[in-house]
């Protein structure tokens, strides 16, 4: 695999089955070949070149949160009372099913977490019981998204 700061080198019709793929993981193969113009097996044989390049890191199947109840999307910025808790905070935060994402940011906060919750007495509990318990934790931020009006990935 290549490494994080090696760019990739793909042509158009590597972006064309990207599309096609990131537009529908499960679209047949042999669909995509037809519409672009060439085989399957060179549609296979660029995707695992793709693969291997570290490009593509696999597909997955989507949840919809919200047939099981999760309502409740929110931003949570948390403080830490030293640089060095950010390790130990996050192996903490790591063992919360509700957290969705973690990041270490510039600015006031030592890292911003994505959380999803049932409604906003779920997130109370999931601030008062386990984030703000977390060793290290001095106060947290709180931004409940109302709606989320864009979702996608990078433009191939």
């Amino acid at each position: 695999m290549k490494s994080s700061n090696e760019n990739v080198k793909i042509d158009g019709i590597d972006k064309k089955i990207l599309r096609f793929l990131m537009a529908d993981a499960r679209k047949p193969i042999l669909e995509i070949a037809r519409n672009i113009g060439i085989s399957g097996a060179a549609i296979h044989q660029r995707l695992r070149k793709l693969e291997k390049s570290g490009l593509i890191a696999g597909s997955k199947f989507i949840v919809n949160p919200k047939v099981l109840g999760y309502t409740t999307m929110a931003y949570i910025g948390i403080f830490l009372d030293k640089a060095m808790s950010n390790p130990i905070a996050v192996k903490q935060l790591e063992k919360i099913p509700e957290v969705l994402e973690c990041h270490y940011t510039t600015g006031n906060w030592s890292i911003l977490i994505k959380v999803l919750c049932k409604d906003n007495e779920h997130l109370m509990h999931l601030l008062n019981k386990n984030i703000q318990q977390i060793e290290g934790v001095s106060r947290t931020e709180t931004f409940i998204s109302l709606d989320q009006q864009i979702d996608r990935q990078i433009t191939i």
